[in-house]
């Protein structure tokens, strides 16, 4: 089929709830992405972060190929060992805890608001969250999204949640009532624009937890797994979490969640409180024990880190040539590029040039390449992008 007579089927049967760019994707390998008419890209925004290790990973193709022969999907209420052995591995690479296993980020920040409720339940229940935050569309993750523009049409959403400013210590304590239970946020925020927590400032959440006795949950949805160049943000600051939240690059590409327990709290959710029926099938769970495998090892991670530091460098140095560029931030291959104007015009220009990127919060280029990037393809982005700004 041709991309005219695909993109008439979606405008006559999907609902238009994307912007659509006009590709047809037909395959993939690594950073690489073929449309069907047989034109090729360089993708550094995988699948919004989700294809971490690029398109169609090896080591993941062999999981899900090995597993797919033996058992697809299987209720909950048996045990397997692809997810003993996941929980296992998550908990042995971050911290004492347990694990609850669902399909997508949205779901495991549902079921965080509900352990957070559960647990201060009756008098607590009010969560903290951050201004220019994103945590999903469901009605909850929406309702603790700092954005009011994702809101708009959906009132009245649940009650329950108070936006900070992010990076400001004082707001957040001045928020606390007798009612808040826990501050929920992204240690990097990523569709916000990537900005980047302050040491002083987690560290500041962390003792207001503590001295309050209040739940810390972090976000790491889009940051985790790899992608600043550790396993997990959180691991940056010297300080953690009691609520981790994981999903998009968990699984190499297909859909999944985590939520990640301190121990103390980790039963808070008994039989009958809380469930997902496909959550952590032994397909995914084949899946995600693959990738972190791949993620979890100091040689890769020390790559991705320095990979950060190629791409952060030639953007200063872009920065330098091109005045459009005001600031350039992130962590690892976590990173943003804030514009003086409109970032849509660059991102059509790049894709037109055969590179893909995001523009967030209509001025900041979003870039999330697979963390398997060579240097040669960073070289090839920059100077797409460099056509593309002059």
């Amino acid at each position: 089929m041709k991309t005219e007579q695909i993109a008439e089927i979606y405008k006559r049967f999907v609902m238009p709830t994307y912007l659509r760019n006009g590709i047809v994707a037909e395959k993939g390998a690594g950073s690489t992405l073929w449309d069907i008419e047989g034109k090729r890209y360089l993708d550094f925004f995988p699948g919004w972060g989700v294809s971490s290790l690029g398109y169609c990973p090896k080591p993941v193709a062999r999981a899900v190929e090995k597993q797919i022969k033996k058992l697809i999907h299987i209720s909950n209420s048996y045990m397997h060992e692809p997810q003993a052995l996941l929980a296992k591995a998550l908990i042995e690479s971050s911290f004492d805890g347990k694990v609850f296993f669902s399909n997508s980020g949205a779901e495991a920040v549902e079921g965080a608001i509900k352990l957070a409720r559960k647990w201060g339940h009756p008098h607590r229940y009010e969560i903290l969250t951050m201004q220019r935050s994103f945590h999903g569309r469901t009605l909850g993750a929406l309702a603790a999204t700092g954005q009011p523009k994702y809101q708009e049409g959906f009132q009245p959403l649940p009650a329950g949640f108070r936006t900070v400013p992010f990076n400001d210590l004082e707001a957040a304590i001045k928020a606390v009532t007798p009612q808040t239970v826990a501050i929920l946020l992204e240690p990097i925020q990523g569709e916000g624009g990537i900005n980047v927590a302050t040491p002083q400032f987690l560290k500041g959440l962390r003792d207001l937890c503590d001295q309050r006795k209040l739940l810390l949950i972090f976000d790491e949805i889009q940051s985790g797994f790899g992608r600043t160049g550790r396993l997990f943000a959180y691991q940056h600051f010297n300080i953690v979490p009691d609520v981790m939240l994981l999903a998009k690059a968990i699984a190499g590409g297909l859909p999944m969640g985590a939520i990640v327990a301190k121990r103390a709290i980790a039963d808070t959710l008994t039989p009958g409180t809380h469930a997902a029926t496909f959550g952590g099938s032994p397909l995914v769970c084949a899946a995600a024990s693959s990738v972190l495998e791949t993620v979890r090892q100091p040689k890769f991670l020390n790559q991705v880190q320095r990979r950060g530091e190629q791409l952060m460098h030639r953007l200063e140095l872009l920065k330098q040539k091109h005045s459009i560029i005001q600031e350039v931030r992130g962590k690892g291959l976590m990173i943003g590029v804030e514009l003086t104007q409109a970032g849509a015009p660059i991102v059509e220009r790049c894709r037109n040039r055969g590179l893909l990127i995001n523009c967030t919060q209509e001025k900041i280029l979003r870039l999330l390449p697979a963390l398997t990037v060579s240097n040669t393809e960073i070289q090839k982005a920059l100077r797409i992008l460099d056509a593309a700004l002059t």
